[in-house]
């Protein structure tokens, strides 16, 4: 969690910790993007999730349980679910997988069978807390747009339209 942070530490699976500096927040889809200053770092490459067919095979790694690295395996069941979890305004298309996402997976990567990362573990959707069949990844098809944003605004950009509905009910005379 980086809520109101400035300055976090980011720690890899080498062993190796940095400071990191946030150079932009998203409440709305629960995305960050942060800044190490480092060299060799190791990445992974950005798939498509827009090309992600549900049926389609995907590796959920996290690290749950304060364990390093997991890896588990299920298939896409569903595309630009929504859940709710984000509140009023929030931005919600999340993959849905079988694959176990528990607590402490949040922010770790989707990838399809290529290893292309197609989206960050975000939401495990359960009644007592614990995996239960399903979890939720935002796809990059949001990610990049967002990490786009923050880079070059340090904000999200998003239009807005402007409408409130209002109801009101009939009068007793009506």
């Amino acid at each position: 969690m980086i809520d109101n942070a400035d300055v976090i530490s980011v720690k890899l699976n080498d062993g190796r910790e940095f400071k990191g500096r946030v150079i932009g927040t998203d409440p709305s889809t629960d995305l960050a993007l942060v800044k190490i200053e480092a060299d060799d770092l190791p990445t992974v490459p950005v798939g498509d999730s827009e090309a992600l067919k549900v049926g389609e095979w995907v590796l959920a790694v996290g690290n749950p349980f304060n364990l390093t690295s997991t890896v588990t395996a299920g298939i896409v069941s569903a595309k630009a679910r929504t859940l709710g979890v984000y509140g009023i305004g929030g931005v919600e298309s999340f993959i849905q997988t079988d694959a176990a996402i528990n607590q402490g997976n949040s922010g770790g990567a989707l990838v399809n069978a290529k290893g292309e990362l197609v989206g960050i573990n975000a939401v495990l959707s359960s009644p007592t807390g614990a995996y239960a069949g399903y979890g939720f990844a935002i796809p990059t098809s949001v990610m990049t747009k967002v990490v786009s944003d923050l880079k070059q605004y340090g904000t999200v950009q998003r239009a807005l339209l402007g409408i409130c509905l209002l109801y009101t009910s009939p009068s007793p005379r009506d």
